[in-house]
């Protein structure tokens, strides 16, 4: 049945979502003071978290990308959804049942797309991990047990066997109402000539969620040697699934990488499952393919990594060749990071997995804990390939490895490792490899120097912008006299357009005690997306002053507009009078001087006003 949502649902479901809770679900949140948490953002990439939320008011914004709004707007962007599922799937979270109206959003079969799609990915899981416990599956669990996994493992894991026939799945799945469409779409199945072929067959099942722990997507292991596939098959991208942007086990991790502020990669789900088995929970894994810049997201996120270097993230590879290989891929995104990246090679060739089995529990342990610095193995690894013996390969080395010192950001640990590579190579003489290193990275760093510089702030832009700020946040501390400014005291044409909507939603005298209902008429009386970007950044940026203060602070704000304004009354009578001859128009040039002593009087003190803040 066609139908909107109930607007008294779409509140329920507000205030019953706090937002604090959904978005810390994908990001790492800390108190960032006056009520309010910061994160990185999870809309763009950024060295230092610029990402605020006031679950006072149920309101985000980042002052990076100038992405902002509520709960529901989070997880329209985040999700990727349309307005009605994100209602839809906060409902769901949250244990409502929502009411439609006859009209606008049309529920496609009682929910979105993405909602029945991740519905079917649920059901799918809990079909596999059904069959692991059948006669056929014998091989899937006799492959566990060979890898040191008990059947409690597995259940932890949700690992399942999907069974070696073409259609298995598919039936099951379109007994349960789901159409051959959604199957096909969601990844679940093929398109095949009598209907939905299922993808996966007589292989061992894990299933890749997201960081909310909903199921997304399949990892397949080959179990049978006539199976003519690749040993890992994984589910296709999908509206659902993006393998660049998949961690396997980020949503058992995710709360030990932000306690620990550490994350340990591996390279295979099975290599998670023990990680987590031997008492190191930060473990994730790519599913898939490479490690890359979508993956850096998502980690740092959780660790809300920082430039003060607290937490680590352990890349974990064989000791080959190919190892040394994948180890140095993952350098070329180290700078994404900003806290400190290590490699934990096991010289025997083992895996976290066989090393678990070989060597026990307390093993896997030991390889993370004899981490080494990501910078010294790819330092290494980059001369190791240099003769050293001659000077010309000593030089070579050197200019080899140049390019990876000049690029730590740290100065303290650039130097550092300019010593090491000095001694590693031979040479004795620091001051000469360290000017070697300053001539490959002198003109980088002015670069980014001059990038960083960024032009000075208006101070009256400033002023407005607290002020609209209170009026926002605290409109109880202003009253009428805000209400009664002229438009044009306001400098920037934004904080004009801003002044006219809160006097439209009825000005502070009528705004209460603020809060949520008060933003909400805001951003109806908003007349563009711009000026609903400014609402809600001004409802979550921080007011300059502490909240025992910002009653005087208020005042002070206001007297500073009020005497902006009296500025340019005074600069008009000023002019009006120099236009006047004062022995033939006396009597105007009397008014005229008059009026502009009482200005100057009033600026007088609407300046000190201002000044007692």
């Amino acid at each position: 049945m066609a139908g909107r949502i109930r607007d008294v649902d779409i509140a329920l479901v507000r205030e019953r979502s706090p937002i604090a809770d959904v978005i810390g679900e994908h990001i790492q949140l800390r108190n960032a003071g006056g009520g309010n948490l910061k994160g990185l953002c999870p809309f763009h990439d950024e060295k230092s978290p610029s990402f605020n939320v006031t679950p006072e008011r149920g309101m985000y914004f980042c002052f990076g990308c100038g992405e902002g709004g509520d709960v529901i707007t989070f997880v329209e962007k985040v999700e990727h959804l349309p307005f009605g599922e994100a209602v839809e799937r906060l409902a769901a979270r949250a244990g409502i049942t929502l009411q439609y109206d006859q009209g606008g959003y049309v529920p496609k079969r009682d929910h979105g797309e993405r909602a029945r799609l991740i519905e079917a990915h649920k059901v799918a899981a809990e079909f596999y991990v059904d069959k692991l416990l059948s006669p056929d599956a014998a091989p899937g669990r006799r492959f566990l047990s060979e890898r040191g996994f008990e059947r409690a493992d597995a259940e932890l894991f949700g690992v399942g066997y999907a069974p070696n026939e073409w259609e298995a799945l598919s039936r099951h799945l379109l007994g349960r109402g789901f159409t051959a469409d959604e199957i096909v779409k969601g990844g679940l199945a093929k398109e095949g000539r009598r209907g939905p072929m299922d993808r996966f067959r007589g292989r061992l099942i894990w299933p890749i969620r997201d960081a909310t722990g909903d199921v997304i997507g399949f990892g397949a292991r080959k179990l049978i040697e006539a199976d003519d596939g690749p040993k890992y098959l994984n589910t296709p991208d999908s509206p659902l699934y993006k393998k660049s942007q998949v961690l396997y086990g980020i949503d058992l991790a995710k709360r030990e990488i932000s306690k620990r502020a550490q994350a340990v990669i591996v390279e295979g789900y099975t290599d998670v499952m023990a990680c987590h088995l031997a008492g190191v929970p930060t473990a994730v894994a790519t599913c898939g393919t490479s490690f890359g810049e979508e993956h850096i997201k998502i980690l740092r996120r959780f660790l809300l990594d920082q430039a003060e270097f607290r937490g680590e993230v352990i890349f974990t590879f064989d000791g080959d060749a190919a190892g040394q290989k994948a180890a140095l891929r993952a350098f070329a995104d180290e700078q994404k990071f900003v806290t400190q990246t290590y490699v934990a090679v096991q010289s025997d060739g083992l895996d976290p997995c066989d090393l678990r089995i070989k060597q026990g529990d307390a093993a896997v342990r030991d390889l993370v804990a004899s981490r080494e610095p990501l910078f010294q193995f790819a330092i290494r690894s980059t001369i190791g390939r240099y003769d050293l013996r001659s000077n010309e390969g000593k030089i070579a080395a050197l200019d080899a490895a140049a390019p990876i010192v000049a690029g730590i950001k740290d100065p303290g640990l650039r130097k550092r490792y300019a010593i090491d590579l000095d001694r590693w190579l031979g040479f004795m003489d620091e001051r000469f490899v360290m000017q070697r290193i300053a001539d490959v990275g002198g003109a980088q760093q002015g670069r980014q120097q001059r990038q960083q510089r960024s032009a000075p702030v208006d101070p009256n832009v400033r002023v407005e912008g607290e002020l609209l700020k209170l009026a926002v946040q605290r409109p109880a501390l202003l009253g009428p006299r805000f209400d009664a400014l002229d438009p044009q005291a306001f400098t920037s044409a934004e904080h004009v357009v801003l002044h006219t909507a809160i006097v439209a939603a009825g000005g502070v005298g009528a705004a209460g005690p603020g809060g949520r209902a008060w933003i909400e008429r805001l951003l109806e009386q908003a007349p563009d997306d711009a000026a609903r970007a400014l609402i809600t950044r001004f409802a979550v940026e921080a007011i300059r002053a502490e909240s025992h203060v910002e009653e005087r602070y208020g005042a002070a704000m206001l007297a500073a507009i009020e005497a902006v304004a009296v500025d340019r009354a005074i600069a008009q009578v000023k002019s009006r009078i120099q236009r006047l001859n004062p022995v033939d128009e006396q009597q105007e040039y009397n008014r005229l001087f008059g009026e502009l002593v009482a200005l100057e009087q009033q600026r007088r003190v609407l300046r000190d006003r201002a000044a007692g803040s």
